[in-house]
């Protein structure tokens, strides 16, 4: 897996993302993510025959050991009134915000 990043592939990226990159920051992405893929690829390269597959890292400890983190407790939440009367704007159930993202 020897992919290279290319200058164009960064501009595209972060012209779908919406992100203003100076011709210094594109360089530096560039070899950024480069590097990354240098070094998953050195990883690739190890032998993972003998590992077992792994999807939470609970299943770490044996089911005999299996523990919560923390003890779940219910609690009262914040009153949603007071929470709202707060806000700096909202419609009495959520919070507005403004508009950040123009196409």
């Amino acid at each position: 897996m020897s992919s290279n990043v290319t200058k164009e592939e960064v501009e595209r990226v972060a012209e779908l993302a919406h992100l203003n990159l100076t011709p210094e920051e594109t360089g530096s992405m560039v070899h950024d993510l480069n590097a990354i893929l240098d070094y998953v690829a050195q990883l690739d390269q190890l032998d993972t025959t003998m590992v077992e597959p792994l999807a939470q890292v609970s299943e770490l400890n044996s089911a005999s050991e299996a523990r919560p983190l923390r003890d779940d407790v219910i609690s009262p939440s914040l009153d949603r009134a007071e929470v709202m009367s707060e806000a700096p704007d909202s419609n009495g159930s959520f919070f507005r915000v403004p508009k950040v993202i123009e196409r």
